[in-house]
C-alpha cells in the first residue's frame, strides 16, 4: 500500500463523483447521483479553502474538504467548515481517515483559520466517535436536524496556536512529535449533549490535551472564538499559567440590532439588521411565509439558508420599505425591499463583483410548477426536484417562462421563473441576481392571504415543561396554573396544560401507567414550539394546523412509553364523545373514572369541542381520567416516534 495525501486537481472531479455515487453512505447524497461537472462547480461555489484527496496506488480512496460556506452555513472569521469527508469502506480501518484529518488540521494552523466546524450523523457511530475522540465538541443544538446531522466544533488548533509561544522548548518538542489528534484530547462520551459551560455569563468549552508527558488545560470562549485561559502541567507536577496570544483575526460581535419592520395590509416584512435576512409574515399563518438571505459584497460568500454571518450593514427607511447597504473595501451591494400590495419587491445593485446569489425558503409545503405552455406539475414530480441540499450545484434548474406557486390553507405564494432559479428541494430556492439593462436585479414574489383565520395564542415555556396557554380565537383550550404549581389528580407538580413524559408501560402489571409527573432534568427550548430534555433524549414539537395543532414526540432508546398529557379547559363534569372498540359513545366525565379510546372529543367551557386523535399508528391510544381536579387526557405510545392531532371544532367527532 502506497498512501498519498495530496491537494485536489482539476481532473479529480469525475473520479470523486463516481466514488460518492458508488457508496450510499457518502456524506453528500444526491438523488440520482452527482456528475463530475456538478462537483467541480460545487467546490468553486463553496469558496473552497482546501480540498485533500487520498490516493492508494493511484486509486482515489478518500476526500476531505475545508470550506468558507456550504450553502447551508457560512463560517465566521477564523472558522472553516469541514465537509465531503469520505473514505472508501475498504480503507476505513487503516490510516487514511487519521491522515486526512490530521493533515487538514495542520493546514489550518498554518493558514491562521483555527476553528473547525463539521456535521455528523450521530447514528454513524464510527464517524461520531472518531470526531469525539479527536476533540470535537457540541456547542449548539445537540438534536439532529432535518438532514439527520448534528454540528460539532474543534478548537484544538486555536488552543495550540494561542499558547504555542509560551509552551517552552520541551513541551514544544513534544507537540512536534504528535502524529494524530486521537492521542491528544481527553475522550468525551457519546451523549448528544452540549459540552458548553457558562462561566461569568460566557459560553465556554474546556479542553485537556496531552503533549507527551505534559498536560495542557485550556478554556475557550466559544462566542468570541478565543482562548480565555490556559495552564501547563509539567512532568514533575509543576503548574504554570500560559500567556495567551490572540488569534490573527477578530470575530465580529453581534450588535443586537432589532429587525426593521414594515407592514402593508395582512403582510409584515422583517429585515434583520445583523445579516440582512428578509422574512415576510402573513396574519394568521404560523412562522414566516417567505425568507430570503442577503447577497454578500463578495459573490463567493453568500449567506447560508440555515445560518448567515453577521455583516456591517446600514439600514435606511424608504417609502414602503427599507434600503440596506453593505460595503467591503471598494465593493458595495445595496438592496431595497418594499411591499407593493401583496407583492414583495427586492431590488439589488452592486459594484465590484458582477454576480451574486441568495437562498429563499418558502414557508408553505405544497406547490405546483406551471410551465410556459400552461401545463402544471406538482413540485417534486413533474419538475423533478432532486434532494440536493448537501450539494447545491446539483439542484434542478427551473425552466424560464414558468411560474412556481405554493398554497396553504390561509395564504398562497407565487413567483415567476424569469432568471436563474434552482430548486434545491421543493421549498428551497437558489436565486441568481441577474441585472437588467439599468443595472438593477429585481425579484417579485406575490404573497396572497386567502382568508381570515381566528387569532391563536400558543405559549410554550421550558421552565414549565410544556404549553401554558392555548387559545383559538376566544376559545380557551387548556387549563394551566402557570406560573404557579399545584396538584392535579395524582400529579403533585402540575404547571403546564400540555406536556410530555415517559411513563411505565400501560401493560405493566406492577405499576401501570403513571400520572404525568415529569422526569428530573431541565427542558431546553429546541425552537419556539419545541422542547428537548438532554438528560433523557425526550423531545417534542408542535406544528400549527388550521383548527389546532399537531404534536410530534420522539422518545428514543427506552422500554417505557411516551405520553402526551393535556388538561382541557372544561367543567368538572363535561360531555365526552369517544370512539372505542370501533363504536362511537356519548358519555360525560361523571360516567367513568378511566376509559381508553382510539379518538375522543371533549366539550370545552365555551361549548366548542376539542378533538384528540393519534396521527397514524394503530398502536397509539388515548386514556381519559376523570379526577376531582378535572379531566386528564393522555396520548400513549410505545413507539420511539409518535404524533397527535389536537383541534377545536364547533361539534364533537362524528362516526
Amino acid at each position: 500500500m502506497t498512501l498519498t495525501i495530496r491537494p485536489y486537481q482539476e481532473g479529480d472531479a469525475h473520479v470523486i463523483a463516481e466514488l460518492y455515487n458508488r457508496h450510499r453512505d457518502n456524506p453528500n447524497p444526491v438523488a440520482g447521483g452527482i456528475s463530475g461537472a456538478e462537483l467541480a462547480r460545487e467546490l468553486a461555489e463553496r469558496e473552497t479553502a482546501m480540498f485533500l484527496v487520498a490516493v492508494d496506488d493511484e486509486r482515489l480512496v478518500g476526500t476531505f474538504g475545508l470550506f468558507h460556506n456550504t450553502g447551508r452555513r457560512s463560517a465566521r472569521a477564523g472558522e472553516l467548515i469541514a465537509d465531503m469527508f469520505f473514505v472508501h469502506p475498504a480503507h476505513r480501518g487503516g490510516m487514511v481517515t487519521g491522515r486526512l484529518f490530521t493533515e487538514a488540521v495542520e493546514w489550518m494552523m498554518r493558514s491562521g483559520c483555527l476553528v473547525l466546524r463539521l456535521t455528523v450523523n450521530p447514528a454513524n457511530t464510527v464517524a461520531f466517535r472518531l470526531y469525539r475522540r479527536v476533540g470535537c465538541v457540541s456547542v449548539g443544538r445537540a438534536v439532529p436536524g432535518e438532514d439527520g446531522n448534528v454540528e460539532l466544533h474543534n478548537y484544538i488548533p486555536l488552543v495550540l496556536r494561542s499558547v504555542f509561544a509560551d509552551l517552552g522548548e520541551r513541551a514544544t518538542a513534544a507537540l512536534g512529535s504528535l502524529t494524530s489528534f486521537a492521542s491528544v484530547a481527553d475522550s468525551r462520551d457519546d451523549e448528544l449533549g452540549s459540552d458548553v459551560r457558562v462561566v461569568d455569563g460566557v459560553h465556554t468549552v474546556d479542553y485537556c490535551l496531552a503533549l507527551g508527558e505534559f498536560r495542557l488545560d485550556a478554556t475557550v470562549d466559544v462566542d468570541r472564538g478565543a482562548v480565555r485561559e490556559a495552564r501547563l502541567t509539567e512532568p514533575g507536577g509543576e503548574v504554570r499559567a500560559l500567556r495567551i496570544t490572540r488569534p490573527p483575526y477578530r470575530v465580529r460581535d453581534v450588535r443586537g440590532i432589532a429587525p426593521y419592520r414594515f407592514t402593508q395590509g395582512a403582510l409584515t416584512c422583517e429585515v434583520d439588521g445583523e445579516d440582512g435576512t428578509v422574512r415576510v409574515l402573513a396574519d394568521g399563518h404560523p412562522g414566516p411565509v417567505f425568507v430570503s438571505t442577503w447577497p454578500s459584497c463578495r459573490a463567493d460568500r453568500p449567506a447560508g439558508w440555515r445560518e448567515g454571518e453577521p455583516r456591517d450593514l446600514t439600514l435606511e427607511p424608504v417609502e414602503g420599505g427599507v434600503k440596506v447597504t453593505e460595503r467591503h473595501g471598494d465593493d458595495t451591494v445595496t438592496g431595497t425591499f418594499t411591499l407593493d400590495g401583496t407583492v414583495l419587491v427586492q431590488e439589488f445593485t452592486r459594484t465590484g463583483s458582477a454576480t451574486g446569489r441568495v437562498f429563499q425558503t418558502v414557508g408553505l409545503r405544497q406547490g405546483v410548477f406551471t410551465d410556459a405552455d400552461g401545463q402544471t406539475y406538482p413540485i417534486g414530480l413533474g419538475l423533478g426536484v432532486r434532494d440536493a441540499s448537501e450539494v447545491v450545484a446539483a439542484s434542478h434548474v427551473a425552466p424560464d417562462g414558468g411560474v412556481l406557486t405554493w398554497q396553504g390553507s390561509d395564504v398562497g405564494l407565487s413567483l415567476p421563473v424569469d432568471g436563474r432559479v434552482r430548486l434545491v428541494h421543493s421549498t428551497l430556492l437558489e436565486r441568481g441576481l441577474t441585472p437588467g439593462p439599468d443595472g438593477v436585479a429585481r425579484m417579485r414574489t406575490e404573497i396572497r392571504p386567502s382568508r381570515a383565520v381566528p387569532a391563536r395564542t400558543l405559549e410554550l415555556r421550558a421552565d414549565a415543561g410544556g404549553v401554558t396557554a392555548w387559545q383559538e380565537g376566544t376559545t380557551k383550550v387548556l387549563r394551566s396554573p402557570y406560573p404557579r404549581t399545584r396538584s392535579y389528580g395524582y400529579h403533585p407538580h402540575w404547571s403546564a396544560g400540555l406536556w410530555v413524559t415517559r411513563e411505565n408501560n400501560r401493560h405493566d402489571r406492577a405499576a401501570g401507567l403513571g400520572w404525568g409527573v415529569p422526569d428530573t432534568g431541565a427542558w431546553e427550548e429546541k425552537h419556539p414550539l419545541g422542547l428537548y430534555a438532554p438528560d433523557t433524549g425526550l423531545g417534542w414539537e408542535i406544528t400549527p394546523a388550521d383548527d389546532g395543532i399537531r404534536v410530534d414526540v420522539r422518545a428514543p432508546g427506552t422500554d417505557r412509553e411516551s405520553v402526551l398529557w393535556l388538561t382541557p379547559y372544561a367543567p368538572l363534569k363535561t360531555p365526552v364523545v369517544l370512539e372505542s372498540a370501533g363504536e362511537r359513545w356519548e358519555v360525560t366525565s361523571a360516567d367513568f373514572r378511566q376509559v381508553w379510546a382510539r379518538r375522543a372529543s371533549v366539550r370545552l367551557s365555551d361549548g366548542r369541542w376539542l378533538h384528540c386523535a393519534p396521527a397514524a399508528s394503530t398502536g397509539d391510544e388515548l386514556v381519559l381520567r376523570a379526577t376531582p381536579s378535572g379531566l386528564l387526557v393522555g396520548g400513549v405510545s410505545a413507539a420511539e416516534e409518535s404524533a397527535w392531532l389536537l383541534s377545536v371544532h364547533d361539534g364533537p367527532l362524528s362516526s
